[in-house]
């Protein structure tokens, strides 16, 4: 989650020892830009307590960490939500969320081109806050199971989700940049502080948002299943008091105008000295040091001296994205390893998608322990440990935690029942008969593919996996009951999971096949059905919001989930009678059948079988991988910014973090481009982006390895160096100097 730095300042560096995962310095351009009034209130603004803080940065750290409550609140769940509401698959979840989490890094540049050039930082927030909060409104009602059907459902949260998209990342370059254009230059200590706080505020609101929106999620009941409108809504609820508070402040700021797009001048500096070298091939024309060097024709010598800087640091961003790439699958990948993982913890249960809160908690613990205990621990060791050296370590400990990430998957596969594959089908049989069934499975040529004797009250040890012919097929059963020989016949579809189910009805005996169309627990909870052997319908109450019906006479009803726990008083009611049922301790992650039956002189009484075991492993396994991951993103990250910004010229650093932003983009559209199309099974996936990036490093190695640091003398051209006169087939342009 550390994701961006602290914004960019004249006079001061802010790369401090707290760094944030948020960007704060922008794409904005507020260096080498002629100065401008601001729009200051008629009156001195006012300050805190009397301090040299102006009032105003109070409505900006309160706006900035509901936004970020907000955001990775709603975040947090969105992988389930794909898997368990829309049904979706786990690689198409993936993909989306991805996909997603790429568009808000891409949308940065559109907004601090906005900000810059037409509307301001202020306007840009407030009209994209509004976008950001109808986002929020259109995902929670694509949450509502009675709004709609799935086609429904999927529309409103894509557009939704974009929407968001377009906000969140719109606001990014501007709110941090705009509180430290609240304070004066002789003020600059303070505003220093202010980022502190403002880094403060962002990891704050991560860190409780992660926690309690998967609690909103799973521990509330919505029309009898997870409340996933309430997990959206409630960050969307925080990102109208975010709006709100931020507006409240309208009167007290400071309000730069529009300045102009840095990012928009390095792109048409580039692209003219790729056009005018292009259109002067000729051997007669002198040759330049610089291929940039051909845009002196029109762009000032100062600024082409920047973006030669700026490009030598961007070379270096080219292997970045892959670090992202791995970064970014807490909220997508491993979330999808938690839910097959025992979230209880003894004294608490931890849904799987709370797991990426320590995220956040660790970066608050590991940014002081590293720079106050391990750097210097490493620098008296005579260790010389450059920032591409820090970079590269991070990545090396980013891979190892995928590796760890592989074997936990191994580990959990192994305690995992198996799933049927193409012309494959697993069949289990249940006899609710009073004696015992020898139960043979036949072929389509009389072939034997199964045979077992099952008693009483009893099921099979466990599923059969049966191959098939065609991908469905025709199997007869021959039921052998007391003296009585039972033929059947039932049709099945490969890779699906069945129970044939035996009763009796006086002295003969029947048979239905029931497909276990979700013969799998989700999010980590504990999912039932029941079979009813009585001749009156029942209405079984599993909580305020959880009710079901089963029919009569063997009535068989569709899985639920509820949480896992003791449930000793279910209550059900009859047409004529109320009862209660003890269900005992529902282990989480498990799936269980259980058998109303009457009982002589009692109430009727529940049979309990498990058909799936419960989650064995520990969630706390996954707690290595995620200190590996945290530990290489506080030395990848944040050094890898203020790397960035000590090797950029002062006019260059806005484009660099819009760069930067970029990298974060493109290792997500890696993630869905190999979810979709690598067809491999998750933990050699996991071994696929660790080895990868092990290469990534090597290569990044290399090049860290060549690179020379630009010392700050190095960026100013010496005043008698001339671009050689330019003869022959040369484009007729007139020269002119652009005013930055």
């Amino acid at each position: 989650m550390l994701e961006e730095s602290k914004s960019k300042e004249p006079a001061m560096n802010p790369f401090q020892k707290n760094e944030s995962k948020e960007t704060l310095f922008s794409p904005v351009s507020t260096e080498e830009v002629p100065s401008r009034p601001l729009s200051l209130p008629k009156t001195p603004p006012p300050k805190i307590c009397g301090s040299n803080y102006p009032l105003s940065i109070a409505f900006i750290v309160v706006n900035e960490f509901c936004e970020r409550f907000s955001y990775y609140g709603m975040k947090a769940v969105l992988t389930l939500y794909f898997l368990y509401f829309l049904h979706w698959s786990e690689d198409t979840s993936t993909s989306i969320y991805h996909a997603f989490s790429s568009l808000c890094y891409f949308t940065p540049i559109l907004g601090a081109a906005i900000a810059d050039s037409w509307l301001g930082k202020f306007k840009t927030i407030i009209y994209l806050s509004l976008v950001y909060v109808l986002g929020h409104v259109v995902k929670s009602l694509g949450a509502l199971p009675i709004i709609g059907g799935q086609t429904v459902h999927t529309v409103l949260s894509l557009v939704g989700l974009s929407l968001i998209a377009l906000g969140t990342g719109g606001i990014k370059p501007c709110v941090a940049a705009f509180g430290g254009d609240q304070f004066e230059e002789k003020h600059a200590e303070e505003r220093t502080r202010y980022f502190s706080v403002f880094y403060l505020s962002i990891n704050a609101g991560s860190l409780i948002s992660t926690f309690i929106t998967p609690m909103l999620r799973g521990d509330v009941q919505c029309f009898g299943e997870d409340c996933y409108a309430l997990a959206f809504g409630v960050p969307g609820l925080l990102m109208v008091i975010a709006l709100v508070v931020f507006t409240m402040g309208s009167k007290i700021y400071r309000k730069p105008p529009p300045e102009g797009n840095i990012v928009t001048q390095v792109v048409k500096c580039i692209w003219f000295a790729i056009s005018n070298r292009f259109n002067n091939r000729s051997g007669d024309i002198p040759k330049r040091q610089h291929w940039l060097d051909w845009a002196a024709e029109k762009y000032p010598k100062q600024l082409i001296m920047d973006v030669k800087a700026l490009t030598r640091v961007l070379f270096l961003y080219i292997p970045l994205p892959m670090f992202w790439a791995l970064l970014d699958q807490q909220g997508s990948r491993w979330t999808l390893q938690a839910t097959r993982m025992n979230g209880n913890l003894g004294f608490f249960v931890l849904q799987p998608d709370q797991m990426q809160v320590l995220n956040p908690l660790l970066v608050l613990i590991f940014i002081p322990l590293f720079d106050l205990v391990i750097y210097r621990l490493v620098s008296k060791c005579g260790i010389s440990f450059s920032s591409l050296r820090k970079m590269a370590v991070g990545m090396i400990l980013a891979s190892l935690a995928f590796a760890v990430a592989a074997a936990v998957e191994i580990k959990i596969n192994k305690m995992t029942p198996p799933q049927p594959g193409p012309k494959e089908i697993f069949l289990q049989a249940l006899n609710l008969a009073d004696e015992e069934v020898k139960v043979t499975v036949l072929g389509d040529e009389n072939n034997i593919l199964l045979e077992e004797s099952i008693r009483s009250f009893q099921k099979m040890p466990h599923y059969a996996q049966l191959h098939l012919k065609t991908r469905s097929q025709d199997f007869h059963f021959y039921l052998k009951y007391h003296n009585m020989s039972v033929y059947t016949k039932h049709s099945v579809e490969e890779k699906n999971w069945y129970s044939l189910i035996i009763r009796e009805d006086g002295k003969n005996i029947y048979s239905m096949m029931v497909k276990d169309e979700e013969n799998k627990t989700t999010s980590g909870m504990t999912a039932l059905r029941f079979v009813n052997t009585l001749h009156k319908e029942i209405n079984i109450s599993l909580g305020t919001d959880v009710s079901l019906s089963v029919g009569e006479d063997y009535g068989v009803s569709a899985y639920t989930t509820v949480q896992s726990g003791e449930y000793p008083v279910v209550h059900c009611r009859t047409e004529d009678k109320d009862f209660s049922l003890n269900m005992g301790l529902l282990e989480s992650g498990a799936a269980y059948l259980f058998v109303i039956i009457n009982s002589t002189n009692q109430d009727p009484q529940a049979w309990k079988m498990e058909d799936i075991p419960a989650n064995k492993l520990s969630i706390a396994w996954q707690l290595p991988q995620y200190a590996l991951v945290t530990a290489g993103e506080v030395m990848f990250s944040v050094t890898g910014l203020e790397f960035s910004y000590s090797q950029a010229p002062s006019s260059m650093k806005s484009v660099l973090q819009a760069a930067w932003l970029l990298t974060v983009a493109v290792g997500n559209i890696i993630v869905l481009v190999v979810a979709q199309f690598s067809g491999l099974v998750q933990w050699a996936e996991f071994i696929l982006f660790s080895c990868l990036l092990l290469v990534v490093c090597l290569v990044f190695s290399i090049m860290g390895y060549y690179y020379v640091p630009i010392q700050p003398q190095d960026l100013q051209e010496p005043a008698d160096k001339q671009i050689p006169h330019i003869q022959g087939n040369i484009i007729n342009l007139e020269t002119k100097k652009t005013k930055l």
